[in-house]
């Protein structure tokens, strides 16, 4: 296969003109002659304007969870623009998906619906500080949490000295306020020590413990059952309100989200990419003492909040993930695809390990996959980051960043297991052809 951008590298130069690095997102610059302009997809697999098709495990970062364009969730939304968009008032569709969402989430005893992560998120950690008067929170190491001002902070692992102290907090974007810093604590995934002595020596300021017990931004690192039991007595011990991200995990990992499949619940938790199949339509939801702040003190909403096409169709996405295998058939997917990858590096010798859930798997090139970020440090991402490119050109589309998961919708079927692991055959012996490689390869 023989990968042109010609089209792509074209659009690119006439979109810079209008858009900020020629896309509406900044994750989707992927370079001046790397950026893809999409044509349409359908199923697991996209093709660009170029013509190139691939098969996708990107999945939009993972709300196309049946696949792009399933015919059943695009029906819903289509009935859906009768309802008639927007009206800045409630429907009875509200309360229906609300319902479903308790009971497949026992967490999730009142609902809260939103249009992004995001916004979700953001509402979650503000009714924290209502509830409990305290305004700092603490999150994980390499978590996401979004692109507000709260959440745009980061541990800068790959140039950190451990023999030079803790590492240093740095805000992810410009015009984030400095003095927000001081708001914010940050521990390692999976040290109860650590974070049980940060409640004790803050706790008295600390509103909310924030937590991907799936990372989704960072390979999919995963906490421990114990750990997430020790975070859950340290929070009721200290007062502190936890926060289950569950934007990337929620009804993925299981009908239940990784609460049900770690058995734990939150006291807060937030939903969005999955629960469409890439409608823009997301959730915070909990305790109903908690939740009860909202309306009483509290601010929430938005303009475009519960828009008619996007809830249909998360009734209906939600309905199918409730009621039928699908969620089953991804994790078989999943399943396989790891035993292929992992026999063609085996029969080279190369040393890996997958991380996370089998529906949004992390990929590393060491004996056994990280613990936390700062062991992320240590692995060896860099083969990723050449065998990316490779794939790409290819046609199987993964992100060009180690920390993003694979991603397995429903629609990955046969065919598109065979064709990927054949193509991944071929892209790991390109990569190790590579000059650079060759003499590496031994060590690897």
């Amino acid at each position: 296969m023989t990968r042109s951008l010609v089209k792509s590298n074209a659009h690119f130069r006439k979109a810079v003109s209008r858009l900020p690095l020629g896309v509406s997102s900044n994750f989707r610059y992927w370079g001046e002659d790397k950026t893809l302009y999409v044509a349409h997809g359908k199923g697991a697999r996209l093709t660009d304007i170029d013509g190139n098709e691939y098969i996708d495990y990107r999945m939009a970062y993972g709300p196309c969870i049946l696949g792009y364009a399933d015919p059943r969730v695009d029906a819903a939304a289509i009935a859906g623009i009768e309802v008639g968009g927007v009206f800045a008032l409630s429907t009875e569709r509200e309360y229906a998906v609300a319902e479903r969402i308790s009971r497949m989430v026992p967490a999730a005893e009142l609902v809260r619906f939103s249009n992004s992560g995001s916004e979700a998120v953001m509402a979650a950690l503000r009714v924290a500080r209502a509830f409990t008067g305290k305004d700092s929170y603490v999150v994980v190491e390499g978590g996401y949490h979004g692109v507000f001002d709260a959440a745009l902070w980061y541990t800068p692992i790959e140039d950190w000295d451990p023999a030079c102290g803790e590492p240093h907090v740095m805000p992810y974007s410009a015009g984030v306020p400095g003095m927000l810093r001081g708001l914010l604590h940050t521990v390692p995934m999976n040290d109860a020590n650590r974070l049980e002595s940060t409640f004790k020596a803050y706790g008295d300021e600390i509103a909310a413990f924030m937590i991907e017990p799936i990372m989704g931004n960072c390979c999919s690192i995963s906490a421990t059952r114990q750990y997430l039991q020790d975070a859950r007595a340290l929070c009721d011990r200290y007062g502190i309100v936890m926060i289950v991200d569950e934007v990337k995990t929620g009804f993925r990992v299981a009908r239940g989200g990784v609460q049900e499949l770690m058995g734990f619940r939150g006291d807060l938790c937030t939903f969005a990419k999955a629960m469409g199949n890439g409608y823009p339509i997301s959730v915070v939801a909990g305790r109903e003492d908690i939740m009860r702040r909202f309306g009483d003190g509290v601010v929430h909403g938005g303009t475009f909040t519960c828009h008619s096409v996007a809830l249909a169709a998360a009734e209906k996405t939600l309905e199918i993930l409730d009621e039928t295998p699908a969620l089953q058939t991804i994790a078989d997917y999943g399943t396989r695809l790891r035993a292929g990858i992992s026999q063609i590096l085996s029969q080279r010798g190369i040393r890996h390990s997958f991380s996370g859930h089998q529906s949004m798997s992390g990929l590393f090139f060491s004996e056994t996959p990280p613990r936390n970020y700062r062991d992320w440090a240590t692995s060896d991402y860099t083969f990723y980051e050449a065998l990316a490119p490779e794939l790409h050109d290819l046609g199987v589309l993964c992100e060009p960043d180690s920390r993003e998961p694979w991603f397995i919708c429903e629609a990955h079927d046969e065919r598109c297991l065979g064709e990927t692991l054949q193509r991944f055959d071929k892209a790991v012996d390109r990569v190790l052809q590579q000059p650079s490689r060759k003499a590496a390869h031994c060590a690897i």
